[in-house]
């Protein structure tokens, strides 16, 4: 019978393992009701497991509030293969374990850390991570070893969790496979409880008892051998159902029942700390007078086990012993836990027994509590900085200082994106009676929630409110007025048209009167200013200050810009300026494990580069999105942009519903894209008359720094549908910025469009300007565009061998670019001059490549090196060498030159 009717299970288990072995690493999550058999199954697929070095972690609900406690002990047995990982990586864990100082750690970097831990262990033999109670985990390890399970690929790592049956559980190891295990069946039930008590039990009995445990092999066992045969009787055969975690817990507490008051006072100070330390808990020992034999009475007890820690016999032994207690009980032990934490210089520890001693307010307790959240989110712990800071709301008397933790706690809730939590902690605030500047920080919090959730509600008046917020920060916090006054710009640039409560021109003076006091941020926010205010003319000179202010910001600052970057720069139509801004962003989010900001940057990267028709960049952009997305835990097949799917082909009306969807819920922007890029893509197709349509209402109602970029998609609809007469005024308009911002860009764009409304004597010259000004430009498409709008002058003029040149030059930068909406109509005007377009594959990379193949082969095409790769995408070094040499083996190459010449355009 095996396990008892466990043989399947057994054999994913053996399959994952043997996988191991094999070079493809893996993961998997047990999952089940308390005392139903994971760590049973854990343990007889682990135990012995031949030619491979097991690790074991195990969670503790005392530590639950601790950040990063699991992966200090984790890191532990590891430390001889820390010179494998890079600097920045060490430190992340070092800060993070709370043994070195310095910038709080992103959770994904120090995961991505261990993962290189985990990758260098198993360079000598297979590696086995058994993960015992995850779901008592702290959160921030839960995360990191969450994303290393998600990452795990061809190392020769098995990373297994057992937890319980929680609802939240699956969603925070989201992307590990689960394994569900469920109660025996009745032949293994009835077996295992007829072998366990010394009083033999009827089979009608056992039966009835297997049934009514629902085949929990605990509930069995202990069951059986702790009930009286009368007690047995009739068990299992009434109507109502056995809670097995009650019932089990009901167990121990009897059992901890017929020990000594002395037992029972030190076993609930045990279940009470957060570390089992025993120099701690011998110390809080010593503060109740208890015996020194005490810990030999306890174990002899039967409820621990005494080794270098003290450590339960089952996690609902230690629930059992704490739950069962009295109120006045616990807060004794937690007294006396304090007092000895303190002794012993452990300053964390202190202050949280401390609030668990506490009754009702205690201000000088919230202080101390206060400041362990500040050491916790120095460790880069934000999930336990929320909740030690909640705590410390709860022992803070009502007034100001209440309202900033409860504030605080909102504020690093949803930087782990536990939006509830932070949405729960705000309506505890009384927004009429709390100072200014908490009231302005309220506002910025219900703001991140609404963008986080989409809620139409808090979106379309989000700039007005974030004004209203740093107009409470006004005298206060200079600070975070200006930081508010940012948000409060990408807020409107989130809703674009549909903004409610303040107009362009109320949010730019509002800004405006902002910038003062000089330094960077003043700046960024003067240029911003004259962005929405002044004029073309005027305002260049003072855009072009703020963008190179946010240049010269470090790395840390930077890297949170990038909705700045590109506005800015889409303003002075600098675009190699604009993608060397947000590479930078990108790489710096990326150095830290911001995954957050990674995630935004590359978003940003991907809109911006479809600006200047870089299609295949944009595409690259957003594969890397996904890749970030899986790295956090997210499903990454619902990441939609819907101006790409428009370049790429998706039908009209799915990006017309995707972008009235973005319209309901208050992304405006998104859904203004959408409909531009279908606009542009009616005009690659020739529906000149629809495009006109479509983009005639968004030139009529220009928004900022966006509409410009669309003029030339207007001019040339507007010319081809009989109405050049419009289109005349959006060629000066472009001409004359062209002459202040000093762009080949936007000179390019402009002449081109010029060349649509001049004469046949006049047009040649601007084709050729237009070429020769984008030939110094990233602007591949627009530059494709110019050769295929010359390629068709020069055929209306009957020059059919130059018409033929600038034709095949534009299919072949079309395809290059990805740009393949213009491709039909390029070769449709090469046949009709009398040629064939040259054979260009549509195909954006060589065929036989996966996404991520190619997404590697492209950044080892550039010259990154396997580390430089495993950091932008998240994954080991080990990834990377196995996808290469595949590409390598696909594609015939044996080196990276070899490999660049393969994928490079023809």
């Amino acid at each position: 019978m095996g396990l008892f009717g466990r043989d399947d299970e057994r054999r994913r288990l053996d399959r994952l393992l043997g996988n191991a072995r094999n070079g493809h690493g893996g993961s998997l999550l047990i999952t089940g009701e308390p005392g139903i058999g994971k760590t049973a199954l854990l343990e007889a697929a682990t135990t012995g497991a031949a030619g491979v070095t097991m690790f074991r972690l195990d969670g503790f609900e005392s530590e639950m509030e601790l950040p990063f406690a699991a992966i200090q002990r984790l890191t532990i047995p590891l430390s001889d293969h820390f010179p494998a990982l890079s600097e920045r990586q060490r430190e992340a864990i070092r800060v993070a374990s709370g043994i070195a100082e310095g910038p709080p750690p992103d959770r994904f970097l120090v995961g991505l850390g261990v993962l290189g831990l985990f990758a260098a262990a198993a360079a000598t033999t297979p590696v086995v991570c058994a993960v015992d109670d995850a779901h008592l985990l702290d959160q921030e390890s839960l995360d990191v070893m969450a994303f290393v399970a998600r990452r795990i690929a061809v190392e020769p790592v098995a990373l297994l969790f057992a937890a319980r049956d929680e609802k939240d559980i699956t969603t925070r190891l989201a992307g590990v496979p689960e394994l569900l295990v469920e109660g025996l069946n009745q032949e293994s039930a009835t077996a295992l409880l007829r072998r366990s008590p010394a009083t033999p039990i009827d089979p009608a009995t056992a039966a009835a008892i297997a049934r009514a445990t629902g085949g929990n092999p605990l509930a069995l066992i202990d069951l059986a051998e702790e009930l009286s045969a009368r007690d047995r009787t009739g068990l299992g055969f009434g109507a109502d159902p056995i809670p097995v975690g009650r019932r089990l817990e009901a167990h121990y507490a009897r059992r901890l029942g017929q020990t000594d008051a002395q037992v029972r006072r030190w076993v609930l100070l045990a279940a009470a700390d957060t570390t089992d330390n025993v120099d701690l808990i011998t110390s809080a020992a010593g503060e109740l007078g208890l015996d020194d034999d005490i810990f030999d009475r306890a174990e002899a007890a039967g409820l621990v086990e005494l080794d270098d820690t003290i450590r339960f016999r089952h996690p609902l032994v230690r629930s059992a012993v704490y739950n069962a207690a009295s109120a006045a009980d616990r807060r004794t032990a937690h007294r006396a836990l304090a007092k000895a934490a303190g002794d012993l210089g452990m300053v964390e520890l202190e202050a949280w027994h401390a609030a668990k001693a506490a009754v009702g307010t205690d201000a000088q307790v919230a202080d101390r509590l206060e400041h362990t959240a500040d050491l916790a989110a120095r460790r880069g712990g934000f999930a336990s900085r929320a909740s030690i800071l909640t705590r410390a709301a709860e022992l803070t008397p009502p007034g100001p200082v209440k309202d900033s933790r409860l504030v605080g706690a909102a504020e690093a809730a949803l930087a782990v994106g536990a939006v509830q939590v932070a949405g729960e902690l705000l309506g505890r605030i009384d927004e009429a009676t709390a100072d200014p500047v908490e009231r302005g920080r309220v506002i910025v919090v219900r703001h991140a929630l609404g963008l986080f959730s989409g809620d139409p509600e808090v979106l379309l008046p989000s700039a007005a409110e974030l004004v209203r917020a740093a107009d409470a920060f006004h005298g206060h916090d200079l600070e975070r007025e200006r930081r508010t006054l940012l948000k409060a710009y990408e807020a409107c640039s989130i809703t674009d048209r549909l903004m409610t409560g303040i107009t362009q021109r109320e949010l730019g003076r509002r800004i405006e009167a902002g910038a003062v006091g000089g330094g960077p941020d003043a700046e960024i926010l003067a240029g911003i200013a004259a962005l929405i205010l002044r004029p073309y003319a005027e305002a260049v000179p003072r855009v072009r200050a703020a963008f190179d202010a946010i240049m010269a910001l470090p790395d840390h600052e930077m890297m949170q810009m990038g909705s700045a970057i590109a506005a800015l720069g889409a303003f002075l139509w600098d675009d190699a300026a604009r993608r060397a801004g947000l590479t930078r962003a990108a790489a710096a989010a990326r150095e830290v494990g911001a995954l957050q900001a990674l995630d935004t940057a590359l978003w940003v990267t991907s809109l911006a580069e479809l600006m200047g028709g870089a299609v295949r960049l944009a595409e690259e952009a957003m594969a890397q999105v996904r890749e970030v997305r899986l790295a956090m835990g997210y499903d990454a097949e619902n990441v939609i942009n819907a101006a790409l799917m428009a370049w790429t082909g998706s039908p009209r009306h799915v990006v017309l519903a995707i972008a009235d969807g973005a319209d309901a819920v208050g992304f405006g922007g998104v859904g203004a894209t959408a409909a531009a890029a279908v606009g542009l893509r009616e005009v690659a197709e020739g529906a000149y008359r629809d495009a006109y349509d479509r983009l005639k209402p968004l030139i009529q109602d220009p928004f900022l720094q966006v509409t410009p970029l669309e003029y030339a998609e207007f001019v040339e609809a507007a010319v081809r549908s009989g109405h050049t007469a419009e289109a005349r005024p959006i060629v000066d308009r472009l001409v004359a910025m062209a002459e202040v911002n000093g762009s080949s860009w936007c000179r390019g764009v402009a002449v081109r469009s010029k060349a649509l409304v001049s004469d046949d004597t006049e047009a040649e010259g601007c084709y050729l300007a237009a070429i020769e000004a984008l030939g110094r430009t990233c602007a591949e498409t627009d530059l494709a565009r110019a050769h295929l709008l010359y390629g068709e002058w020069l055929r209306r003029m009957r020059r059919r061998r130059e018409a033929g040149e600038q034709l095949q030059l534009a299919a072949r930068q079309f395809e290059q670019s990805g740009a393949h909406v213009f491709v039909p109509r390029t070769r449709a005007e090469l046949e009709a001059a009398g040629l064939k377009a040259a054979a260009v594959p549509a195909d954006p990379g060589p065929p036989g490549l996966t996404p991520q193949e190619l997404t590697i082969s492209r950044l080892a095409a550039r010259g990154r090196t396997n580390a430089e790769i495993a950091a932008n995408l998240f994954i080991s070094v080990n990834t990377v060498d196995y996808h290469l040499r595949k590409v390598f083996q696909k594609l015939g190459v044996s080196s990276r030159r070899q490999l660049s010449e393969k994928l490079a355009p023809a």
